[in-house]
């Protein structure tokens, strides 16, 4: 898998998701290339977050999320944007559970910087510990409104811009700005009240 030789059409791109979705697995090989770029530059938006010398670099974060994405059931992708939402999940939940394990094993640390959540909200400690509460942050708003949950994983952790989110869940911008406003001063409460507790 190496880096795209030119830059693909929107519909190249399209016809690869339909192939693979119909469950052609060589079209995800095609595809990747083809995005490679772009992945990169989401799994750089990723390890910004993250302290220096983290185990995983960029360059392994897009590598393992391609290997899952190929261990995986086709998805029915309608977009180039639910591709990459898709991405951004996949790396997320990489990270996610490479700060669990880290959890498991090493308590403590040297202070680092912390990661920030666009317009305001700042989560606190190490960047591990802040990914894992910020996902079991989102586990709880995705149940209690599974909408704004996905606003922020297309939002924060896709990159996607407001205009992208709403075609992905088929709803308006408008509906994702306030959904977005709402969903961050949600987290905020949520986010003080564990590091409050000492959770």
């Amino acid at each position: 898998m190496g880096g795209p030789l030119r830059e693909p059409s929107g519909h190249e791109i399209t016809q690869l998701l339909k192939a693979w979705s119909d469950g052609e697995p060589a079209a995800l090989e095609k595809l990747v290339p083809l995005v490679y770029r772009e992945l990169r530059r989401m799994a750089g938006r990723y390890m910004a977050q993250e302290r220096p010398g983290h185990t995983l670099q960029t360059t392994a974060l897009v590598h393992e999320a391609y290997m899952r994405l190929a261990g995986s059931t086709p998805f029915n992708f309608e977009s180039r944007a639910q591709f990459f939402a898709v991405c951004a999940q996949v790396m997320r939940r990489i990270l996610v559970d490479w700060a669990r394990s880290r959890q498991a094993q090493k308590r403590g640390g040297e202070a680092e910087p912390p990661m920030q959540l666009e317009e305001g909200l700042v989560l606190r400690e190490e960047p591990g510990r802040d990914l894992v509460a910020l996902d079991d942050a989102l586990k709880v708003l995705n149940a209690q409104d599974a909408r704004k949950g996905q606003v922020v994983e297309l939002r924060f952790f896709g990159g996607l811009s407001v205009e992208e989110t709403a075609a992905v869940l088929k709803v308006s911008p408008e509906t994702v700005t306030r959904d977005w406003k709402l969903a961050r001063s949600w987290l905020r409460r949520e986010l003080r009240w564990e590091s409050q507790s000492g959770a």
